[in-house]
């Protein structure tokens, strides 16, 4: 089936077998790896995409259900090659990533808190992040980078 959509502000149109989930369509068929699979369950978050402007996991979507939607995807978060996304930028200063597998996940989500909750407590922070998991940092970086990203983000609006 054919199905058209927007992707990082740009209208595309994909050719998809009716069980083709959202994160194939984009990693093997799209080519934009930075949406990574970890469990395939919805489980680890590494896959969390913006679909309409909310996050959603996006290994357990179908990718027909995209049809007329927008998508926002890791890659489209920066507005140039040299201008990050503030939330991008505070999670580079405040070392917010080690191996970087979880990363691409936790940004959006990170994002889509800070749109509906422009000034998070940490606890907030982490009641959010509960559904993206890491192995690496022991979070609290990671929700020292959110707080941070947060300010970024009120400031350059």
């Amino acid at each position: 089936m054919k199905i058209t959509f927007t992707l990082n502000d740009r209208p595309v149109t994909a050719d998809v077998a009716p069980s083709t989930l959202v994160s194939d369509l984009l990693r093997d068929t799209l080519d934009l790896t930075g949406t990574h699979v970890g469990c395939e369950t919805s489980q680890c978050g590494a896959c969390v995409i913006h679909l309409n402007g909310s996050s959603v996991k996006s290994c357990t979507l179908l990718a027909a259900s995209l049809e007329g939607q927008e998508v926002r995807t890791v890659e489209g978060l920066a507005k140039g090659p040299n201008e990050l996304h503030p939330m991008q930028v505070a999670f580079r200063e405040n070392h917010g990533l080690q191996c970087g597998f979880c990363t691409p996940g936790m940004l959006m989500a990170s994002i889509d808190l800070v749109s509906k909750n422009p000034d998070p407590t940490e606890e907030e922070v982490r009641e959010w992040l509960e559904g993206n998991m890491c192995r690496c940092t022991g979070y609290q970086n990671i929700v020292k980078s959110v707080i941070a990203g947060a300010q970024a983000m009120r400031n350059a609006s």
